[in-house]
């Protein structure tokens, strides 16, 4: 049997690389090796044939949650951008602070981090902010090969960071671990290791300096822009997330989807200039395509690996390897199969590994958090390299891909460091869910 399993592997495998020679996209690729693997199953009827189809339509339907968090929390941003209030935010960072530069470094971190923290997508804070951003770093006299890099590492931990994180809300819907307690452990270190980012690679400056040549250069605001018209969107949203906490009886858990969509609502409403938000709605969904094919793909790709056995023969090859390579080999796998497999990897991978490690007494939220920093650094890495295409695109680093993304070795084994020794520790520092709860 575990031959035949073996065999099924291989096929799907193959698939994968055919559809990638045939430059087929990463979902149309997963999604041949999804139905190579239920054809290929069917021989050893495993599944059956006549419930191949139900099975590739059931599975795209498993992370709908993570698909409506996605969805709910971009519109969300998209409005905020739309309304002016990312370059309002830009703007004033550099004015009051170009003489300042780690407070201005940070404060435009914060601002890289946020976008992604909420929707679960790095290239979304590329997307939203990335332009206004790599100006600004321009400006503070940051080379630009430095100033994709810093784009590239804290556009990936505004991924991992919380509250939206869509690698361990698969991991969680894969091993039934409640989707909580990440706050801390997430939190932390996103915060921790996107200021070395920041302040490593943009510590030394070239070049002069113009503040006022820099505001003329940024996009203008809406003359109505406000802090307040900022910054009551997001009060709105954080204190629906906080209100079911301090309150768990009295007040009902919306979910995030909806506290996405309420907070959306009064971004719209205090905005300072008109907004079509079915047309704004409608552009940003044709943009999110791409990455919702990929979710749906990866729940019918799991689907049939678990119908196939090849789920479990992953499983049985996880626990089999000595844990001390295990770890070593994690540095290595955990990018690579992010750059390759995008979302799939932490269902293909990352669930067997979250299996393995509870039961060896490791605390698995924690683990998953340490995984979940890994994974971004992948999005670096070809056929996929989504979060580094991006960052050389809004940056217009015109040279060498290769040499941008040697530019990040420091941040990038800094972050595989804390990643690797949050999962080896991680029963000691459960303290941290603790904290969340």
């Amino acid at each position: 049997m575990e031959l035949k399993i073996g065999i099924i592997l291989a096929i799907m495998v193959v698939a994968y690389a055919i559809a990638k020679w045939k430059k087929l996209s990463v979902e149309l690729s997963m999604l041949a090796s999804a139905v190579a693997g239920g054809l290929a199953g069917a021989f050893i009827n495993t599944p059956p044939i006549s419930t191949l189809g139900r099975h590739l339509i059931e599975g795209s339907f498993t992370y709908l949650d993570v698909i409506l968090v996605f969805t709910t929390a971009t519109i969300f941003m998209a409005i905020v951008s739309e309304s002016g209030g990312v370059n309002y935010v830009v703007r004033a960072t550099i004015k009051y602070f170009y003489n300042l530069r780690i407070i201005a470094l940070i404060l435009l971190m914060i601002i890289i981090l946020i976008p992604g923290a909420l929707t679960g997508a790095g290239s979304v804070s590329l997307l939203v902010v990335g332009a206004p951003i790599a100006l600004a770093l321009s400006y503070l006299g940051i080379p630009k090969k430095r100033v994709a890099a810093i784009l590239f590492i804290v556009a990936g931990l505004s991924a991992a960071a919380p509250p939206v994180n869509i690698w361990a809300m698969i991991l969680c819907a894969g091993t039934a671990i409640p989707y909580v307690g990440f706050e801390f452990p997430l939190g932390i270190p996103v915060l921790l290791l996107g200021t070395f980012t920041v302040l490593t690679l943009g510590w030394k400056k070239e070049g002069t300096m113009d503040r006022q040549k820099a505001l003329e250069d940024m996009p203008e605001v809406p003359a109505k822009m406000t802090w307040w018209r900022v910054i009551l969107p997001f009060l709105v949203f954080f204190g629906l997330v906080a209100a079911y906490r301090i309150w768990p009886f009295d007040m009902p858990i919306l979910g995030l989807p909806l506290q996405f969509v309420l907070a959306a609502l009064v971004a719209y409403l205090v905005s300072p200039k008109k907004i079509n938000i079915l047309v704004l709605s409608r552009d940003t969904v044709k943009r999110l395509l791409p990455l919702l094919a990929t979710i749906a793909v990866v729940g019918s790709l799991q689907q049939i690996m678990t119908a196939t056995g090849v789920r479990g023969l992953l499983s049985y090859t996880v626990i089999s390897i000595p844990l001390l390579l295990l770890y070593i080999l994690l540095i290595f796998i955990i990018p690579i199969s992010e750059g390759v497999l995008t979302y799939g990897a932490a269902a293909i991978l990352g669930i067997p590994l979250i299996w393995y490690f509870d039961s060896i007494g490791l605390h698995a939220t924690v683990a998953i958090a340490g995984l979940t920093l890994l994974w971004p650094l992948g999005d670096g890495l070809p056929p996929t390299a989504l979060i580094g295409r991006l960052s050389v695109m809004v940056s217009d680093y015109k040279d060498s891909y290769w040499s941008f993304l040697k530019s990040t070795w420091l941040p990038w084994i800094v972050i595989t460091a804390v990643g690797i020794l949050m999962v080896i520790y991680s029963a000691k520092l459960s303290f941290l869910v603790r904290w969340s709860m």
